[in-house]
């Protein structure tokens, strides 16, 4: 049963670098702009703001990440309203210290 007060699961980067290994889906909140300045090789791009429109059919867990954990963790509550298993990275991309990708 979802409960609006339910809280979100919150991991650290260090803990998602571990997970990254198996095939996880990650979705960064960041605005394209930010994204295309250096993500994480296997984050999706979904800029908070269309969120709301997210529709992929997944019984996977779906990590969330943003530049340092408030935008994902908003995202990340509009996800668990929608049914979806999902896990905040606190700290976002300002407490990253993996490889980043830029561009698309």
């Amino acid at each position: 049963m979802f409960s609006f007060f339910s809280k979100i699961k919150n991991i650290t980067t260090i803990e998602l670098a571990t997970k990254l290994a198996d095939n996880i889906v990650l979705l960064d909140v960041r605005t394209p702009f930010e994204y295309r300045q250096g993500h994480i090789a296997k984050a999706k791009n979904v800029p908070l703001n269309k969120i709301a429109a997210y529709k992929e059919k997944t019984d996977q867990r779906i990590y969330v990440i943003c530049q340092s954990g408030m935008r994902s963790k908003q995202a990340a509550k509009q996800l668990k309203q929608k049914g979806y298993d999902v896990i905040n990275v606190k700290g976002g991309m300002n407490q990253w210290s993996g490889k980043v990708r830029g561009g698309k």
